[in-house]
């Protein structure tokens, strides 16, 4: 019988397939139907920097009105106990997710600054996750900042964090690094217990009739997985990081390739918006399928035999493979010969 378990921030897991953070996290009833498909963890929704400072001014507002207003008037205001913030509302759906479930459950926080994140991390903690992935989505527009500031953001972020928290934390990072192997050694160094490859950002667009900047959700494609499988190639077997990779893995071809290339995990989110809970099941027969054509008995003899340092040709991750890519591509009939 074929071993599909792999390790995972120093949990094993039954096999490498782990939704992603994604609305389903927030249905009790589609995590079950996730975990029934053979997901052997999940990654819940993000809690969001911004949500809940908002809360933590609108709480202030409330209480500021409460105190200068008329009694009559200040009877229409919702008393503060009972306004549920972001926070307490993800603390909820968390331990609705650690009752349900069997699996692992990873809280994911979605932030700029480090401000707050060490006391929501706690209560995240004490609230029941296995694991915190911690999602970074800082877009410098201050073009006088230069790389190394960007890359202390992170740092000082997970370190401050690592201080306060014992459960795992994994970085989900976006490909925007200039060196991105050399980035996540200065992770590990940090006490980065995983990364995550790669934050895929929602991209603004313009409406050509109001010229509005507006936004534009795309969901991925296969095509988009070769970004996340060549680091990870690049990284296994040169980190001793949790090797995640997301975006783009919509088939159990998919997954078997960033497998392969030696990730630990493969994360799953828009194939199961588009098919449902019950595609992971689909892709998860696939790898076992295949695994089993191929003679593999294990996830572990599997994973990272075609990576950078197992390649018959590692030049082909590097800048050699590309002029090759370009000279390979043939157009259709007519088009220009």
């Amino acid at each position: 019988m074929i071993d599909l378990s792999t390790e995972y921030l120093g949990m094993t897991l039954k096999n490498p397939l782990v939704p992603s953070a994604s609305p389903f996290a927030k249905d009790i009833d589609m995590a079950r139907r996730l975990e029934d498909a053979g997901a052997s963890a999940i990654v819940m929704n993000s809690l969001f920097e911004e949500e809940v400072t908002e809360d933590e001014e609108r709480l202030d507002h409330l209480q500021h009105f409460q105190d200068i207003g008329h009694f009559e008037a200040a009877s229409y205001l919702p008393a503060e106990e009972s306004y549920k913030t972001h926070l307490e509302s993800y603390l909820e759906q968390l331990g609705g997710l650690k009752s349900a479930l069997d699996i692992p459950v990873v809280a994911s926080l979605n932030g700029t600054t480090p401000i707050g994140w060490v006391h929501h991390a706690c209560q995240l903690q004490q609230a029941g996750a296995d694991a915190l992935e911690l999602n970074i989505y800082y877009l410098p527009d201050d073009l006088r900042q230069p790389a190394d500031i960007v890359e202390a953001r992170y740092i000082e972020t997970l370190i401050e964090l690592k201080m306060h928290i014992r459960i795992p934390v994994i970085m989900k990072l976006s490909p925007q690094f200039s060196s991105v192997g050399n980035f996540v050694k200065k992770l590990e160094a940090a006490g980065a217990d995983g990364v995550s490859l790669f934050n895929r950002y929602y991209l603004p667009d313009i409406d050509l009739e109001s010229l509005d900047v507006v936004p534009s959700l795309k969901l991925s494609s296969s095509v988009e997985s070769r970004l996340s499988m060549r680091w990870i190639a690049m990284l296994h077997g040169r980190t001793n990081l949790t090797l995640a990779a997301t975006s783009g893995i919509h088939t159990a071809e998919d997954a078997i390739k960033l497998l392969l290339a030696g990730a630990d995990v493969t994360h799953m989110c828009s194939a199961l918006l588009q098919h449902g809970p019950e595609h992971l099941g689909e892709v998860l027969r696939g790898v076992e399928q295949w695994m089993e054509e191929k003679e593999y008995e294990s996830v572990s003899q599997l994973r990272g035999s075609v990576s950078y340092l197992n390649a018959k040709d590692p030049t082909a991750f590097e800048r050699a493979n590309y002029i090759k890519a370009l000279g390979s591509f043939e157009s259709p009939k007519g088009v220009w010969r």
